[in-house]
């Protein structure tokens, strides 16, 4: 009985290793609207630091990179983990932004939603997250 237990463990963890991948790659979940001279970026990236998450836009393309540590203490008892470890994702704005001009006026992390407010003529800041 214990061996079934333990191919059944097995069987499980690898599916939810295959699956974290999946979601690495689909994931994060991202809106975007129009709010006067500005585009809103909204990203939901739950269980990341501030820290954790670095921004850059180079012409029409925002990158987001998100990496979080992972505790050795629990790695035996995990049955099933999905939540990515891992974000890296390009996203092509539907804005066009001038050479130079790939600034964002504001960044907020709070409650595991990133809100990007990048304007379209005026020059912004660096990518800062508040």
């Amino acid at each position: 009985m214990d061996l079934i237990k333990h191919m059944a463990k097995e069987v499980i963890r690898e599916i939810g290793n295959k699956s974290r991948g999946f979601f690495e790659f689909v994931l994060p979940p991202i809106d975007m609207h129009l709010e006067e001279n500005n585009l809103i970026v909204t990203i939901d990236i739950p269980g990341f630091k501030k820290e954790d998450i670095k921004l850059s836009i180079h012409r029409n393309v925002l990158s987001i990179y998100a990496e979080k540590k992972e505790k050795d203490d629990v790695k035996d008892d995990i049955i099933c983990k999905q939540r990515p470890n891992v974000i890296d994702k390009k996203i092509r704005l539907p804005i066009r932004i001038k050479k130079g001009e790939e600034k964002v006026d504001s960044a907020k992390y709070a409650d595991g939603v990133l809100i990007i407010k990048i304007p379209f003529n005026n020059r912004g800041k660096k990518i800062s997250i508040d």
